[in-house]
């Protein structure tokens, strides 16, 4: 735009700080704003608004409260809407003495409340188990003129339900039922019912389940969900099973609506079954039962559960089990659409199955169901895993002459291919012409090129390509530089490293737990464990969840320096006082220790420790005990160690 000679107006702009925003670049969001008055086109209310929400999002509602204070300055004044995504924003972060001072503000300047600030000073009170007060203010909206809607009565409703007061919900649902225009729908009823699962038991739940049945209102997957878990837990895994009898046997037929409020379970509505929620809350075998259960009445499935098994199977990891659904899908005449079609060849790919997912495809293509980008994508991207650099050409190949245009995502696909067999310049090339293509490249397309590049050691590339973001369009993110920071640690630059760091600080980028276990690991592999401790400190100051990774890395850089007593006792410590337990990682780099660095007595100590917490060697562990018994005892050495451990059964 700016390039073309188009001057941005205040809609470009406030769009502009809404993806700063969205991107965590508050810094660059608020000189965009100081930048607009000295461009002659001046913030309005709706571009603080956005700010404010941004903000407000991520939880820094201090620097929302500070904006709001600064509208003036650039002669705006807040509106409803700006008090209300301060409400949300404190609300969320449970500062509710603030929230409820910031309505008596709003109050004291005699603004026009509207429903969303009725809704979000609701929202706040019931989450901070106020209900009462929550009845209050339903109370004051009538008597104002305001009129409440769904919302605002399921938020009242689901109170007194999370309260244990079921009695008093119904009533009150019933009450407001009976006296407005507003009848209970299926996110009434399905927090009643999680309150009767939860408060009352189970028999009392199933009465109000053939009540809400009785009025027109079907499960939908929430609503489906609670019951499982109730049915289950009374039940065991026989408790589904018993749902689909009692409905089958009432005469209905299972449905999942696409509107949570439109009767369904009529012939000519064609969506799923209510078995997807079972996949997908994990209860795959579960799935299956009732599956087999619906068969055995005479019940057919359609297309739609098939869909949901079959991604649920994949899911948990159950590859044959998705494979014979497929197979009885097709054995029971059911056409598969390109949902399934796109979920089975993306299963296939996920497991390495390439040869699997090409048959699948070439199915489809005899069908007459062609195949969308997302499969092309889907296919291109499992090619490059794989490494195979022709069955990913062969297949963009087909995709361009099957007139079927390229997105971003098979463009981005594509340049991994590239990358992974080396190819960097015909990747850049790729990533110039999807400009001209007009489908232009974005930062999740550059992090694929950027990581590479690292990952060969082209980090000086890299460097430039981070440069080159901003002609395209694209801004550097957290990613971006977690892949600069691991190619610049890998080749052994740690100045740079650091620097870059330095440079992340200074752009106030919000630093995940990924950049952090990357930068341990530069500190671990400099040998440079205290700085490694600090920052784990600093980590869990700033409220980042070091993970087993964090820990490990911690461990295993005290190992390599031979201070095998500081590495013990620090997973010690730490498994005693946070919720992780050194696993299997842990237990090699400090055997490897214990080994290089003490001897063979103290590493089968513990390994008898390991082996009685429950956690087996694998070959990384196999591998130092051998090296360790054979340097020690001798060829025999090995031997022993399967002695000692069959002999300790």
């Amino acid at each position: 735009m700016m390039t073309n000679g188009c001057r941005p107006n205040v809609v470009a702009y406030t769009c502009m700080v809404d993806v700063l925003c969205r991107n965590t670049l508050f810094n660059q969001a608020y000189r965009l704003i100081e930048k607009m008055s000295t461009e002659g086109c001046p913030p309005n209310t709706v571009t603080f608004n956005t700010f404010i929400k941004g903000l407000c999002s991520n939880g820094k509602v201090d620097s929302a409260l500070k904006v709001l204070d600064e509208m003036g300055r650039f002669g705006c004044l807040p509106n409803t809407t700006s008090y209300n995504e301060l409400l949300y924003g404190l609300f969320k972060v449970n500062r509710y003495r603030e929230a409820f001072g910031l309505v008596r503000e709003i109050n004291n300047k005699e603004m026009e409340l509207n429903l969303v600030t009725y809704n979000t000073i609701l929202h706040g009170l019931c989450h901070a188990g106020l209900p009462e007060k929550a009845m209050q203010l339903v109370g004051k909206m009538l008597i104002g003129g305001a009129n409440p809607d769904a919302i605002t009565y399921n938020l009242v409703i689901y109170a007194y339900c999370k309260l244990g007061r079921i009695e008093t919900a119904i009533e009150f649902s019933e009450r407001i039922g009976a006296s407005k225009n507003w009848h209970p729908d299926i996110i009434t009823y399905t927090s009643l019912l999680w309150g009767l699962c939860n408060w009352k038991g189970l028999d009392e739940a199933v009465v109000y389940l053939h009540k809400m049945i009785s009025e027109g209102i079907w499960p939908n997957t929430a609503t489906w969900n609670v019951l499982v878990r109730c049915f289950f837990n009374t039940l065991g895994h026989m408790g589904p099973i018993y749902i689909v009898d009692d409905i089958i046997g009432n005469g209905r037929e299972l449905g999942t609506p696409e509107d949570g409020n439109s009767f369904y379970g009529q012939p000519e509505d064609d969506s799923s079954t209510n078995i997807p929620s079972l996949s997908d809350m994990g209860y795959v075998n579960m799935s299956l039962a009732v599956l087999a259960q619906m068969f055995k009445r005479g019940c057919s499935p359609n297309v739609h559960t098939f869909s949901s098994l079959i991604k649920g199977c994949f899911r948990e990891g159950s590859l044959h089990e998705a494979v014979y659904l497929w197979n009885q899908m097709v054995h029971e005449g059911i056409k598969p659409n390109i949902v399934v079609y796109s979920t089975l060849i993306h299963g296939l790919c996920s497991n390495g199955n390439m040869d699997e997912a090409l048959s699948v495809y070439y199915q489809m293509e005899k069908n007459g169901c062609s195949p969308n980008v997302a499969i092309y994508s889907t296919l291109i991207d499992g090619f490059a895993k794989a490494g195979n650099l022709f069955g990913a050409s062969e297949t963009w190949n087909n995709m361009m002459t099957n007139g079927c245009r390229p997105n971003v995502v098979a463009y981005t696909c594509m340049v991994d291919v590239l990358c992974r067999n080396t190819l960097f310049n015909q990747a850049y090339r790729l990533i110039e012409k999807m400009s001209t293509e007009g489908c232009p490249p974005n930062t999740v397309t550059f992090n694929t090129f950027i990581k590479g590049l690292c990952s060969n050691g082209k980090v000086d590339s890299a460097l430039k390509v981070l440069d080159e973001m901003g002609r395209f369009g694209c801004l550097p993110n957290t990613t971006s530089y977690n892949e600069l920071l691991y190619g610049l640690f890998k080749v052994n630059r740690y100045r740079e490293a650091f620097g870059l760091v330095r440079e992340i600080n200074n752009k106030e980028m919000e630093l995940n737990l990924v950049t952090y276990n990357t930068i341990l690991h530069g500190l671990c592999h400099a040998g440079l464990p205290e700085k490694a401790m600090q920052l784990v400190g600093k980590m869990l100051i700033g409220g980042a969840n070091p993970d087993a990774i964090t820990y490990n890395l911690v461990i295993y850089a005290y190992c390599k320096l031979g201070r095998i007593e500081t590495a013990i006792e620090f997973s010690e410590r730490i498994g005693a006082s946070k919720n992780w337990h050194p696993d299997i990682i842990t237990y090699t780099s400090l055997l490897w220790g214990l080994c290089n660095w003490k001897g063979l007595d103290e590493a089968v100590v513990y390994l008898h420790k390991m082996i009685s917490e429950g956690i087996w060697p694998n070959t990384a562990t196999w591998n130092v005990l051998v090296r360790c018994f054979f340097n020690t005892l001798g060829h025999m050495g090995p031997i022993y160690i399967v002695d000692d451990i069959i002999g300790n059964g």
